[in-house]
């Protein structure tokens, strides 16, 4: 295995020094993708220690059929051939044959199908769990909202935590998690039974953790759930799975299973970082205040679609610089982001007044952009809102 792991990296050293790239170790990641990976990621559920134990099933039940079926055949081939005196046989018909070519695949196929059918029964019961999230995907970022359990109340944005330029230029090192890691990761206790409830603001997203055995697709307008028992403390990678839009490969899944005792810190501390975040919509703001503070929200927030520099992606995006719309009457816009329209989703469920002033402030005196109307305070947007 150690010299195997060892030619994989001169052949992929060698292949991007021949395309000019640099050879930079490819390692392990803790909690998702390793080197040389040949079987799935080692499960932590039972769920998913079933799901691992139906593949080595399913893949020793088609072996011994590959076995018995090619034996028989080249055994047949090599002992009957004519070239020894064998002569081919006349009849057309056994009731026999046809009875055990009948019967033994169906008796194959319930072998295969009680087992996996046990699987996917405890896979959608979903009754009993200590804490309920409610996952929305959204291109392409996670949002998390924790209804029920200790931890309720809680909700925040979940982005992708590499930076721009490791994407952008290949020069660059890769982090050890690269594309896989994120600011914002979910925080379950361990053994405790997590619900999660998944929809979308936009397309078709798909919530996996391989070593969970968790993949729920979150769909538009409809709620689907599934859920997990983490029987072992560690961080656990996973990836929208459905094909999402342009940046389908930027919005990956981390969660953290901890300790009950550091689950219940977490929880403390992150109420207190909620509150301490909260937002007076009726505070007046000055324009380099929501300016400072709609720069943060833009980069979180929209810069994958509209760009750093407020061009946006022609034929998908529209560009903010020179818009109309951002140049125009403020109240347009409010109603705008508030509300989406066509490949731009509702921001109204995801940021709250503040936030969303500072961000259209800080777009209305970008770039190029000098809107008469250059600052809109929260209590403007709470207002849009009713």
């Amino acid at each position: 295995m150690k010299l195997a792991k060892r030619l994989q990296s001169l052949i992929l050293g060698a292949s991007l020094l021949a395309a000019g790239l640099p050879a930079w170790a490819v390692v392990d990641s803790p909690g998702g993708p390793a080197v040389l990976q040949m079987n799935f990621q080692p499960p932590v559920t039972k769920i998913a220690e079933q799901i691992y134990d139906l593949h080595i099933l399913m893949l020793i039940i088609c072996l011994v059929i590959f076995v018995a079926v090619f034996g028989v055949m080249f055994y047949s081939i090599i002992k009957h051939r004519k070239s020894v005196g064998h002569k081919a046989s006349t009849f057309h018909e056994s009731t026999a044959v046809e009875i055990a070519w009948t019967v033994v695949p169906f008796l194959i196929v319930i072998g295969m199908a009680l087992p996996a059918t046990k699987t996917v029964v405890a896979m959608k019961d979903t009754s009993n769990a200590d804490l309920t999230i409610k996952v929305t995907g959204m291109q392409w970022k996670w949002g998390y909202d924790y209804l029920k359990g200790e931890g309720e109340g809680i909700s925040f944005l979940s982005n992708l935590a590499t930076p721009r330029e490791q994407v952008t230029d290949p020069s660059l090192k890769k982090n050890d998690n690269y594309l896989i890691e994120v600011d914002n990761p979910v925080v379950v206790p361990v053994n405790k039974k997590v619900r999660i409830v998944t929809t979308a603001n936009d397309v078709i997203h798909s919530w996996t953790i391989p070593a969970f055995g968790v993949k729920q697709d979150a769909i538009p307008g409809f709620v689907r759930d599934t859920w997990f028992r983490a029987e072992k403390i560690g961080t656990y990678r996973g990836q929208c799975v459905e094909l999402c839009g342009k940046d389908h490969a930027f919005m990956p899944i981390v969660v953290n299973v901890v300790s009950e005792d550091d689950y219940k810190q977490w929880v403390d501390g992150k109420k207190k970082e909620m509150a301490a975040k909260a937002d007076d919509p009726n505070k007046t703001w000055t324009v380099d205040e929501l300016k400072q503070r709609g720069e943060k929200v833009y980069a979180a927030n929209c810069v994958t679609c509209h760009q750093a520099n407020g061009k946006g992606v022609p034929g998908a995006f529209p560009a903010l610089d020179g818009s109309p719309v951002v140049n125009g009457p403020k109240d347009g816009q409010i109603h705008l982001v508030l509300n989406g329209k066509n490949a731009m989703p509702p921001w109204k469920g995801v940021l709250n007044d503040t936030e969303i002033a500072a961000v259209i402030t800080y777009t209305r005196n970008s770039w190029s952009n000098k809107a008469q109307e250059n600052i809109v305070q929260p209590a403007e947007v709470l207002a849009a809102r009713k």
